[in-house]
Formats: structure tokens, C-alpha cells, sequence
């Protein structure tokens, strides 16, 4: 029970170290994501159309 407790005070201190995000940064950074996430969804997904459109022409 020792090493728990000891594990939570330590967390405790380490979270003060950290250098958390402006409410700015964490919108922007937010917003990378979401637009790097859709352009490679939108880029695998032409892909993936290319490549069905080429397999129905050879199969069908």
C-alpha cells in the first residue's frame, strides 16, 4: 500500500513540472489534426476508389 501512495505523491510532483498547452495552442493543434485527418482520409479513399474502379474494369 506504501508503494501506491508513494506513486500518487510522486505523480502529483511531476505534474506540477509540466508545461501544459495554451487554450490557443490546444484549439490550433486541434484543428491540425482534424485537417491532416480528413486529407489522408480523403487521399486514401481516392485510392481506394483508383484501385476498385482498375479491378471492376479487369473482372467484370
Amino acid at each position: 500500500m506504501k508503494r501506491v501512495v508513494n506513486y500518487i505523491k510522486d505523480t502529483k510532483g511531476e505534474m506540477k513540472h509540466v508545461s501544459w498547452p495554451t487554450r490557443r495552442q490546444t484549439l490550433v493543434f486541434t484543428l491540425i489534426v482534424i485537417a491532416i485527418s480528413v486529407f489522408v482520409a480523403l487521399f486514401l479513399g481516392l485510392f481506394d476508389y483508383i484501385f476498385t474502379q482498375i479491378l471492376e474494369f479487369f473482372i467484370l
